[in-house]
């Protein structure tokens, strides 16, 4: 069974750093991408950053230039550094690893992230 577990959520002032994590039960090369998606009381979940089995990234406008998405290949893990947090980034982020060859997705179980003071 496929499992994808998060990790390093938590409270932060404005302006602090978190970095998340996300560790796969198999090759994170199974997966045609991997992505951090999140979702904030009474609103839609939304990407937040994808990694692409060839490594590309791609990020939300909200987000760039202050999110990093990376991955370690051997640790099966995937991470999400968050840079100068605002309040609006407070959601439940969860990890997503797609794997389209068989149309599955898998989510982790989520990690809060709140930033405020």
């Amino acid at each position: 069974q496929v499992q994808l577990v998060e990790s390093g959520g938590g409270l932060v002032q404005p302006g602090g750093s978190l970095r998340l994590s996300c560790a796969a039960s198999i090759s994170i090369f199974s997966f045609s991408s991997m992505g951090w998606y999140r979702q904030a009381p009474g609103k839609q979940r939304e990407l937040v950053a994808i990694i692409t089995n060839g490594g590309s990234t791609n990020y939300a406008d909200s987000v760039k230039g202050r999110f990093t998405i990376s991955r370690d290949i051997i640790k099966r893990t995937v991470f999400l550094q968050m840079n100068s947090l605002k309040p609006e980034d407070t959601a439940v982020y969860y990890c997503n690893g797609n794997r389209s060859s068989i149309k599955l997705d898998y989510w982790g179980q989520g990690t809060q992230v709140t930033a405020s003071s």
